[in-house]
């Protein structure tokens, strides 16, 4: 699968001297994040290749062959850095060169970071839970096919021009991530070959459209909290003035000798706070 768009492929039309436009493209520049997601899961995968692969994929891959291995949380991180043949990895690692860095410039890194692992998250939440209702049959389950299909869901709503490449053939990214859905659920229905994988698939890209979808409730929500928390510190700086005017009062009728040792330190605080 591959990427182009005018943001990090420069599908801009430049004309030659005879005004005939002609489209430059490129490889995309990558980000810090997607560089090294890239270079952790190619190191997890030769620690695999040169003979680690048993160990790694019993105690890091989500294997819910037991209630308690289910609960294992770390599972649901470390299998995303797993990958079973040359071929898996190398898909998943072309969908995060290409697709990444336009989220992680969209997004910032930090975002970007925990939308990724998140997706990925949801994933393998979602292959449990099918075995848990005697769906699926218990396997290992690796790879980081689920966040990278979330961020294909993602993409596809907020960067419909972009165009992939399935098997050397262009495709609106929208129609991709149809394929997707159709194949990942054809295949979970008739409880097809990796039908665990495609379950993950289909988690992440629901995690993904849904984290998109929500941008908008999740930014009023922050608005909302923002203005509470300035609103209940006005009202406390409020309190506070009219309770040092009090104080105050007190001394100028009383002396200072009449503070308690709570109004004291009343006003060290509202000495300190401006």
């Amino acid at each position: 699968m591959g990427l182009y768009d005018r943001d990090y492929t420069q599908a801009d039309f430049r004309s030659r001297s005879d005004g005939v436009p002609q489209m430059r493209l490129a490889f995309p520049q990558l980000t810090p994040v997607v560089k090294w997601l890239l270079i952790i899961n190619v190191l997890v995968y030769l620690m695999q290749v040169l003979g680690a692969d048993t160990t790694l994929t019993m105690w890091f891959s989500v294997f819910p062959a037991s209630l308690g291995m289910t609960l294992q949380l770390w599972r649901y991180v470390t299998y995303q850095f797993l990958h079973g043949a040359m071929l898996h990895i190398l898909f998943n690692m072309l969908g995060l060169y290409f697709l990444g860095p336009t989220l992680e410039r969209h997004w910032g890194s930090k975002r970007f970071l925990l939308f990724y692992l998140g997706c990925g998250v949801a994933g393998g939440l979602a292959y449990p839970l099918l075995v848990a209702v005697k769906f699926l049959r218990v396997v290992p389950m690796i790879g980081a096919s689920g966040a990278i299909l979330g961020m294909l869901a993602a993409c596809a709503i907020l960067f419909p021009h972009f165009i992939v490449f399935i098997f050397f053939f262009p495709v609106p990214i929208r129609v991709a991530a149809v394929i997707c859905i159709l194949i990942a659920s054809l295949t979970i229905l008739s409880r097809g070959p990796n039908a665990g994988g495609e379950a993950a698939h289909l988690g992440g890209m629901i995690a993904g459209a849904a984290y998109v979808f929500s941008g908008s409730w999740r930014y009023k929500l922050r608005q909302k909290i923002s203005a509470d928390r300035w609103q209940s510190k006005i009202t406390t700086d409020r309190s506070l003035e009219l309770e040092v005017d009090r104080i105050l009062q007190k001394v100028h009728e009383h002396g200072i000798a009449s503070l308690t040792r709570g109004e004291k330190k009343t006003l060290r605080r509202a000495s300190n706070t401006r």
